[in-house]
């Protein structure tokens, strides 16, 4: 009998300036990430399935898009409702797809990973994929690269899943993250409904306070050229953190995990852009666009 195959297909752990972290071929993300023997992200088993969109990498479009339904270049298309109860296309089309190792794995602090991305229903384009995944004292820096390799113009938005942990619940955490505005969206199907400020708010964090039980699931803008989200224990001074240069942060208090941990989502977009346009890249055939992030904890 053949040895059973993971959910997560292949994994790869590197290490190197006393940071781990595991690769795992479904997706191209992230199965775990720790530094000096604690995590740093909330993690799953080699035997389970990701849950959560854990560690995922959300390609071609992070979030949601409503209805499935969007129009580029006067030209109506329909993607599938991987989001069925609230009737949206979720998370882009990458994060199940099985991922190519790339490098030889003779450095054991990288691993480079690729898909190519086949047009389909909806999203008729051809998308060369890198993930590269490299740990070392300046934390562990994840760079992600999209060629367009068709023959069309292709709508194009990044994002990533991953949750920050310091080992307890985050209503006992500290928070420190600074963005100017966010999005107001429906309750029901997390639509965006329009941007609101921050400041003064339940959910302004500009100086660092503890979480309490703030409820937190939104899109952030109006943040630095490169912002940082930090979550602290306020016992140990232990940290884990989240810094990138995207346009756009979602954050997501992780109610469905018990609030174990805090999602910090580097996208390019907000919510909904396929169908709205907004900070929404077009990729022309050639063109490369490259998203990175780095995660890096304190003890």
């Amino acid at each position: 009998m053949s040895q059973p195959v993971s959910p997560s297909g292949t994994s790869w752990t590197i290490s190197g300036g006393g940071y781990e972290a595991t690769v795992v071929s479904v997706g191209g993300g992230l199965r775990g990430c720790v530094y000096d023997g604690r995590e740093l992200l909330l993690g799953y088993g080699e035997t389970e399935q990701c849950h959560a969109a854990m560690g995922q990498l959300l390609i071609p479009w992070p979030n949601r898009i409503a209805d499935g339904r969007y129009t580029f270049e006067g030209t109506e298309r329909q993607l599938a409702l991987t989001e069925p109860a609230r009737h949206n296309a979720s998370h882009g089309l990458a994060r199940w797809a099985e991922w190519h190792r790339l490098d030889d794995g003779t450095d054991e602090a990288v691993a480079v990973l690729t898909h190519r991305l086949h047009g389909q229903p909806g999203y008729p384009h051809q998308l060369d994929l890198t993930a590269r995944y490299t740990v070392g004292r300046a934390g562990l820096q994840v760079q992600v690269s999209a060629v367009n390799v068709g023959h069309s113009n292709a709508p194009y938005g990044f994002g990533a899943h991953p949750y920050l942990t310091v080992g307890r619940r985050i209503d006992e955490c500290e928070l420190s993250f600074t963005a100017q505005r966010r999005l107001d969206v429906d309750p029901e199907r997390l639509l965006p409904r329009g941007l609101v400020d921050v400041a003064g708010t339940n959910v302004d964090f500009s100086t660092p306070r503890v979480i309490g039980d703030a409820a937190v699931d939104a899109a952030f803008t109006g943040l630095d050229d490169r912002w940082t989200v930090r979550l602290i224990d306020p016992d140990t001074g232990m940290t884990a953190s989240l810094t990138s240069d995207t346009p756009w942060a979602q954050l997501y208090s992780a109610e469905a995990l018990g609030r174990a941990g805090l999602a910090v989502e580097p996208m390019t977009c907000p919510p909904n852009a396929f169908a709205s346009g907004d900070d929404l890249l077009t990729l022309s055939p050639g063109d490369t666009v490259s998203t990175s992030f780095t995660i890096t904890g304190s003890s």
